[in-house]
Parts: C-alpha cells; structure tokens; sequence
C-alpha cells in the first residue's frame, strides 16, 4: 500500500505542475509524462539536498531557504527534464504557487516526519 500511496502524490504533484505550469508565466510544462518526470526529479534532487544539509534547506522546508531552494530546484529541473521550461522569474513563481498549494495539499512524494508528533514517553 506504501509503494500505491507514492504513485498517487507523483501523479497529483504532475497535476499540480501541470496547473502551476497554466497559471504561471514563464513555467511551462509540455505535457503529464514531461510533469510526471519532473515531479520524479523535484523529489529526488529535494532528498539530495536534505540528505547533504538538512531539513530546513530542503524545498519541504518552510520559511525563505526552503522557498529559494524550492524555485532553484525547479529551475534546475528543466535542464533535467524535457519538454520543461523555466525561467528564474517563472521557478520563482512555480515555487510560490506550488508552496501555497501545498499547504492545503501536500503533495510531498516523501513522508514527513514532524517531531511534533512524536509521543515522548
């Protein structure tokens, strides 16, 4: 059931790109396998850099470094991906459209594990 539940937030991580990717000049996306793809890359470069520093730089992280690295994880995307295309401007943009949708729909591909709830016994 684990491994269904991540093929469900790429697919919707695709989607929301594929929508971030309509509203937001200068982002666009040439299709659901070119989103689905860069939803792929987006998770894996974002445990790349979690892994080297940290959560609170990661784009899963909250506050201005996150953010950054959110739209710097975007915009590097598109020399992964084909069919993809950013602008600084436009990775900028995609990060805030995709951070406020993913405050009412997370879509992180990875479980996040909040010390906050964590029973402490």
């Amino acid at each position: 059931m684990r491994f269904l539940g991540h093929v469900i937030r790429f697919i919707v991580s695709a989607l929301v790109l594929m929508v971030v990717s309509w509203i937001v000049p200068g982002f666009s996306v040439g299709g659901f396998v070119s989103a689905l793809l860069l939803a792929i890359v987006i998770a894996v470069l974002a445990w790349i850099i979690e892994s080297i520093f940290g959560r609170q730089i990661t784009p899963f992280g909250r506050g201005i470094v996150g953010f950054l690295t959110s739209a710097l994880v975007i915009w590097l995307s598109q020399f992964i991906v084909t069919g993809v295309h950013a602008s600084i401007i436009g990775a900028i943009l995609a990060a805030l459209v995709v951070g406020i949708v993913d405050l009412f729909i997370p879509v992180s591909p990875f479980d996040r594990k909040d010390s906050r709830h964590k029973s402490t016994h």
